[in-house]
């Protein structure tokens, strides 16, 4: 091997990387399975972190661009409002199965405003362990969630659950979304709704009214669970 393929060789090599995920994933994971447990104690977060590295290294996730910043009160405000959310759906639930009513369920296509993997998962995640509602399909071309929910009535109904779904998508990206990606979907950049949309024909103010508009259509076929 001559001189220059050695150095060309060595110069690309990747040595192998331990951890494969990143310390903010890792941290991630860990959170998510503390709340998954519900008990929150040194123990717990060890064994948290301790799978989440497990996961990660023997079925490391495929990489996902993100260019994401992290602004401290937009994270607080998702934080905030997503705890506040599973207190709330706790206690809705509750009092709809102690009152023996029926639940009439059904899946409902909900387009988010971002074709981010990064975002889209967040969201989905964060969905999930709000009680009442979980994602159980995803389509990555048209950035697309498909959403169980236990009872529509409580959900708020097909509007209700879209209008859910997109606030839970603002809070994400005004938390951890660029300066462009937030323009890209439509958002005036900053950590709070309070600053407003972009304003139309830039990005159409009416998004997601058209969105549930259309999805009404294709969601009455869903199937319903009685």
């Amino acid at each position: 091997m001559t001189k220059a393929a050695e150095t060309i060789k060595r110069a690309t090599r990747r040595p192998g990387r331990f951890p494969h995920a990143s310390m903010g994933m890792l941290v991630w994971l860990t959170i998510a399975w503390v709340m998954l447990w519900g008990d929150f104690t040194t123990g717990n977060f060890l064994a948290g972190f301790l799978v989440a590295l497990l996961v990660t290294t023997v079925a490391p996730f495929p990489t996902a661009p993100f260019d994401g910043r992290f602004r401290p009160w937009g994270v607080v405000r998702l934080v905030a409002i997503f705890l506040w959310d599973i207190v709330r759906a706790s206690w809705i639930q509750a009092a709809f199965i102690l009152r023996r009513r029926r639940p009439r369920g059904a899946i409902i296509r909900v387009q988010l405003r971002s074709h981010s993997d990064v975002y889209r998962a967040m969201v989905a995640g964060m969905t999930g362990l709000v009680p009442g509602s979980v994602v159980v399909d995803s389509h990555q071309a048209t950035g697309t969630l498909y959403v169980h929910v236990f009872d529509t009535e409580l959900a708020g109904g097909i509007a209700g659950v879209h209008q859910t779904l997109l606030e839970q998508e603002e809070r994400v990206l005004r938390a951890f979304a660029s300066h462009d990606e937030l323009v890209a979907a439509g958002y005036v950049p900053g950590s709070s709704p309070s600053a407003g949309k972009m304003p139309t024909p830039y990005a159409p103010e009416t998004l997601g009214a058209r969105r549930t508009s259309s999805a009404s259509e294709n969601d009455t076929n869903c199937a319903n669970w009685s």
